[in-house]
């Protein structure tokens, strides 16, 4: 089917590069692929040490789930080490992974930019993991995460007033999602929402979703469909909420400031456009891109590329922008 249906290319440079790169080509989501993507998707002991060299300061803190169990979620604290009496911005971060894989430690590229340029404060969310865990509890984690964070921005050091949730390809989808929780529960209130190549629609019925399907496509569409399908497949069954994927929300109103990007050669590529189009329907404003010949989270593998050195550019003056708009 897939040779029947033409498709933006990948940049060449992009192209050049991963084949220079030792990533295992993945078509599906099997028990076996996503327990070794837990393992070498592991953040190694040296990380902290480089973000330290880097001037980070890094500590955790534990707190309970909101679902009865006996789970502690954990936190990340990050920031720069050098003490200031100003508040401080917040990026409240959600880690990648399809929703099976990753840590709070994993992917922060740009987190760290936005500690280090915008002298910002991260907090970064463990949360349970499908298969064992549905995509409500997901969320609830971090929803449960953020309004601890709210809860004690004066002890953080945190502006209130800038407080910002964001997440690439899995952990756009949760962001999305927590966004939405904080408008229909009167939670925390945001500044801005920032979604990297997020995955928000469960149908896969986009062209892009038809286009990409081999395994040569880096993230090709089986591995988004296994990963909705174990996420869904008891959602709700142990919780009073139903959390949907954001796509199926049909009041996007009322929500904060958005800042969306993805690659024009990814799955996730028309789902991400049609999100923001639904945004400006509903009066919030978006700041949408889409960069060219960008597979699924390109500027992460590949972040010495033109496009990807681009693209972490234009997120990193979209959040400077923001901060400096909501400071006191």
């Amino acid at each position: 089917m897939s040779s029947l249906i033409s498709k933006p290319c990948m940049d060449p440079e992009l192209r050049l590069a991963l084949g220079k790169v030792s990533f295992p080509p993945i078509s599906r989501i099997t028990p076996e692929i996503w327990k070794a993507m837990r393992v070498a998707n592991a953040t190694p002991p040296s990380f902290l040490d480089d973000q330290k060299v880097r001037g980070i300061s890094h500590r955790e803190v534990r707190i309970s789930s909101q679902d009865g169990s006996n789970h502690e979620i954990i936190l990340s604290i990050l920031q720069r080490s050098v003490e200031t009496t100003e508040p401080r911005p917040c990026l409240y971060w959600i880690h990648g992974g399809g929703l099976h894989w990753g840590d709070r430690l994993h992917t922060l590229e740009f987190p760290t930019d936005v500690i280090l340029e915008c002298d910002a404060v991260c907090i970064s969310v463990e949360y349970r993991l499908a298969p064992e865990h549905p995509f409500c509890t997901s969320v609830e984690d971090c929803y449960t995460g953020l309004q601890w964070t709210s809860d004690h921005t004066q002890e953080l050091g945190i502006d209130p007033k800038r407080l910002m949730v964001g997440g690439s390809s899995a952990g756009g989808a949760l962001a999305a999602s927590i966004a939405l929780l904080c408008r229909d529960r009167t939670g925390p209130s945001l500044c801005a929402q920032v979604l990297f190549c997020p995955m928000l629609d469960d149908s896969l019925a986009t062209v892009s979703s038809r286009q990409y399907v081999e395994c040569s496509d880096f993230v090709p569409r089986g591995v988004f469909e296994d990963s909705w399908k174990a996420s869904l497949a008891n959602n709700g069954q142990n919780s009073n909420t139903v959390v949907l994927p954001p796509a199926r929300v049909k009041d996007l109103s009322g929500l904060p400031p958005a800042y969306l990007d993805v690659g024009s050669a990814e799955v996730l590529r028309d789902e991400t456009v049609a999100f923001a189009s639904r945004l400006w329907e509903n009066g919030v404003q978006a700041d949408l891109h889409v960069w060219s010949g960008g597979f699924h989270g390109f500027d992460i593998f590949l972040p010495d590329a033109a496009v990807s050195q681009s693209s972490r550019r234009s997120k990193l003056m979209w959040a400077r922008k923001v901060f400096q708009a909501n400071s006191s």
